[in-house]
């Protein structure tokens, strides 16, 4: 039942081409229009931490020290771990306002840094390591570039196929042979997983390995066009 629904579509569409013909002294190309899709599992083999230091205070200088000596040591202990990549990842400061008034009566500075390996155990361990002085905003697992893009290249693969055997499909019911007219390949996102995300003082109470597992992400590609129909 599955085969027969874009086989009636396709005999619909080259109907309605082929009515269309008789009022032209041209013919118009008899094509069909389809699609084929193709996915392929990605290993999370990547891990994105991104950590922040925050302070509240009367006195903007003094609390632009205490995050910039925060930041300062967390960039200290993660150069002792070559897999891992470290930077920093933004800093604001803004004021805060008294209830009812126009009136600041303190600053609010965060900053952040942002880790990135493919070494999941030493991740997790400077993860926890930082989290005495930083609390982690978020871990995100995703694949690294070159591995999506193998999982890109063989889903492209199976599609491309899929599409010829529809194809083939479509015109041998139809007793035709028939020529690829119109081809466009699309890879579809993919969602990383986001492992954790936690916030506030809590998770700066305990300097404990943050449990990694990378899993995997769905990396897929489409491919649609349209084909001509020859006797």
């Amino acid at each position: 039942m599955r085969t027969a629904r874009p086989l009636i579509a396709a005999l619909l569409a080259v109907t309605a081409l082929t009515a269309t013909a008789a009022n032209n002294d041209t013919p118009p190309l008899r094509t069909v229009d389809l699609s084929a899709e193709a996915s392929q599992a990605a290993t999370n083999d990547l891990g994105i931490a991104q950590l922040y230091a925050e302070q509240s205070g009367p006195d903007a200088a003094v609390v632009a020290r205490q995050v910039n000596r925060s930041i300062a040591a967390a960039l200290e202990t993660s150069r002792r771990y070559a897999d891992i990549k470290t930077q920093s990842a933004g800093t604001s400061t803004w004021p805060v306002y008294a209830k009812g008034g126009g009136k600041i009566e303190a600053w609010r500075m965060r900053s952040e840094i942002r880790l990135e390996s493919r070494n999941s155990a030493a991740l997790s361990e400077l993860v926890g390591n930082l989290q005495r002085e930083l609390a982690v905003s978020q871990i995100t697992l995703q694949p690294a570039p070159e591995t999506r893009r193998k999982a890109a290249d063989e889903a492209t693969v199976d599609a491309l196929r899929s599409f010829e055997q529809r194809a083939t499909l479509i015109a041998s019911t139809l007793g035709k042979r028939y020529r690829i007219h119109r081809l466009n390949v699309s890879e579809s996102g993919y969602r990383p997983p986001v492992f954790a995300k936690m916030r506030g003082a809590a998770m700066m109470a305990e300097a404990a390995p943050a449990p990694i597992e990378g899993g995997e992400s769905e990396v897929s590609v489409t491919v649609s066009g349209s084909i001509e129909l020859l006797d």
